[in-house]
C-alpha cells in the first residue's frame, strides 16, 4: 500500500525490504529487532522510510536484521545483532543503518538467519555472523563480528544465503 517505483524486494522472517528507483529504501511488518530501520521496534502494516539511508542499489534480508548496498559500494545493515549479523563489532541491536566495519567494493549481498554475506568486485565473497555450522565458509565454526573472506573462494559472480548455509555461483558456472 502507497508504493510505487519499486525496483527490488527482499524478505526476512516476518518482515518486507522493498527498494525504490529514487535509492530510498522502505520497510514493513515485524519489527521487535529494529529490522524494519525507522528507529522503532513498532511493527508497521504499511510500509515506512529506513531512516537517513540514500542511494541504495540492492537490498536484502536476513530472518531480523536487514542489509542495504549503496552505489558506493558500501554496506549497511539493521536489526537484530546478538551473533554479530550486522558486522559493526558488537552485538547491538541497532534500530537505524550502521555501516559494515571495514568493506567497500561491494556488488551484492544476501542475508542468512543471523549472519550475511557480500560479494566484492573482484570475485571474492565476504561472510560475517553466525557461524555454527560453518557458514561463513572460513573453515571454523567461529562466529566473526566483523568481516571474513570465504576461504578458497574466486570468481565468485552471484551469491545466496539459507537459513545456516551460503551459496556462491562462479563465473565458470
Amino acid at each position: 500500500s502507497g508504493l510505487s517505483g519499486v525496483t527490488a524486494v527482499a524478505g526476512g522472517a516476518y518482515h518486507t525490504v522493498a527498494l525504490k528507483s529514487d535509492g530510498t529504501v522502505w520497510t514493513c511488518g515485524r519489527n521487535h529487532a529494529s529490522q524494519l530501520g525507522d528507529g522503532t521496534n513498532t511493527d508497521r502494516t504499511t510500509p515506512v522510510q529506513v531512516s537517513g539511508l540514500s542511494s541504495v542499489t540492492a537490498v536484502a534480508g536476513g530472518s531480523y536484521h536487514t542489509i542495504a548496498l549503496k552505489s558506493d559500494g558500501t554496506v549497511w545493515a539493521w536489526g537484530y545483532n546478538g551473533y554479530n549479523g550486522l558486522g559493526d563489532g558488537t552485538t547491538t541491536n541497532r534500530t537505524t543503518p550502521i555501516q559494515v566495519s571495514a568493506l567497500s567494493g561491494v556488488t551484492a549481498i544476501a542475508g542468512g538467519e543471523y549472519h550475511t554475506i557480500a560479494l566484492k568486485s573482484d570475485g571474492t565473497v565476504w561472510a560475517w555472523g553466525s557461524n555454527a555450522y560453518g557458514e561463513l565458509g572460513d573453515a571454523t565454526t567461529t562466529q566473526r563480528t566483523t568481516s571474513v573472506r570465504v576461504s578458497s573462494l574466486s570468481g565468485v559472480i552471484a551469491i545466496a544465503a539459507g537459513y545456516f548455509y551460503t551459496i556462491a555461483l562462479k563465473s565458470d558456472g
